[in-house]
């Protein structure tokens, strides 16, 4: 089943425990960021401190609930331009609401979770696999239908593999 509007957003809305996702790609391309992405390649800078909207708003209410929402983020270096941007424009306000978000470096190392697409799970019971072209174009969210043990094991391994964010940008100039 493709979830899309009311469908996705429910998933946020009625996670108990915790939401976590699995990013793979060194790009996203979402056309509502591109004025922003533009404006970053530019020098434009924002405080991460500052940042207020319905996302990090969102996760500051799921983390006073006690509601955890994670990622990892598997990458090499050096770092795309939108990975810079994404680090900056978004990692960083949404670690400073809640998010615990972690890196997992694979550039002088084997990736441990080669093969693994991008996913989202829920309470550690539903998974949506989050499907894009090569490029990072979306092409659609699709609930699983299977096991979710597998992704139990992806997420187990990006874990424990990975650092923290905020160790990782420590000295880099985004």
């Amino acid at each position: 089943m493709l979830l899309a509007g009311e469908e996705w957003a429910a998933r946020f809305a009625g996670f108990q425990r915790e939401a976590w996702r699995l990013e793979t790609l060194p790009q996203y391309l979402m056309p509502q960021e591109a004025e922003e992405f533009a404006s970053f390649r530019d020098g434009a800078r924002i405080d991460p401190a500052a940042v207020s909207n319905e996302y990090t708003d969102r996760l500051r209410r799921q983390a006073a609930a006690g509601r955890m929402q994670g990622r990892v983020h598997v990458l090499t270096r050096p770092l795309s331009d939108y990975l810079r941007f994404e680090f900056h424009h978004y990692y960083r306000p949404h670690a400073l609401a809640g998010e615990q978000i972690r890196i997992l470096d694979v550039t002088n190392r084997p990736n441990p979770l080669e093969g693994a697409q991008d996913f989202w799970m829920f309470d550690r019971s539903e998974v949506v696999l989050m499907n894009y072209h090569a490029d990072g174009r979306q092409i659609s969210r699709e609930a699983w239908a299977g096991e979710v043990a597998p992704f139990l094991e992806y997420q187990r391994i990006a874990v424990s593999e990975s650092v923290s964010f905020e160790e990782y940008v420590k000295g880099l100039d985004l």
